[in-house]
């Protein structure tokens, strides 16, 4: 209703809404197919609303803050910014993933010891973005955190409680 609406008010092409043909990601290890999308729909949509994993937040929709980080094909990306069907056939991770066993993994346990979860909202993104850093760099300093976190906005802890998770789960790993 609302999308005929738009399209026909805004004289948008007449196939930005109409449904595409069903595709398949790798989502969290598992090939899902996606049915009943449309071209313009985001990543973060199709994860959100058609996969039910409500982990990535809508925050922005433009890449602006991080909320919605996800690792598709293993390079973190606004899931906001990424047409769904651009993501077919690729590997995405989101931060329910990130722990093949589906528990809280270290990163998570180490931001909340740390203090480091408030009201919630960037932690997703942050996580995956400390996943990813550590993943690469194990012995990160501190300037290399700070740069692979700069592209995830918290609006209430003043990131010191971040930093210090993410050095807790550096220590953790390191002693064993």
């Amino acid at each position: 209703m609302l999308r005929e609406a738009v399209s026909s008010e805004a004289g948008a092409g007449a196939g930005a809404f109409e449904p595409v043909d069903p595709y398949s990601i790798i989502l969290n290890g598992t090939e899902r197919v996606v049915e009943g999308s449309w071209i313009g729909e985001s990543l973060l949509y199709v994860l959100r609303e058609r996969m039910g994993l409500p982990g990535s937040k809508n925050a922005c929709e433009q890449g602006e803050c991080g909320s919605c980080s996800v690792m598709l094909d293993g390079e973190v990306v606004c899931a906001c910014c990424v047409l769904a069907v651009d993501a077919a056939d690729s590997e995405v991770t989101t931060v329910e993933g990130l722990n093949a066993s589906g528990l809280v993994d270290d990163i998570q346990s180490c931001f909340v010891e740390a203090g480091a979860v408030q009201c919630g909202f960037c932690t997703p993104g942050l996580v995956v973005a400390v996943h990813d850093l550590l993943g690469r760099r194990p012995d990160a300093g501190s300037l290399e955190v700070r740069e692979a976190l700069s592209g995830n906005l918290c609006r209430c802890t003043g990131y010191g409680r971040i930093l210090e998770a993410v050095r807790l789960v550096q220590e953790k790993r390191e002693d064993g």
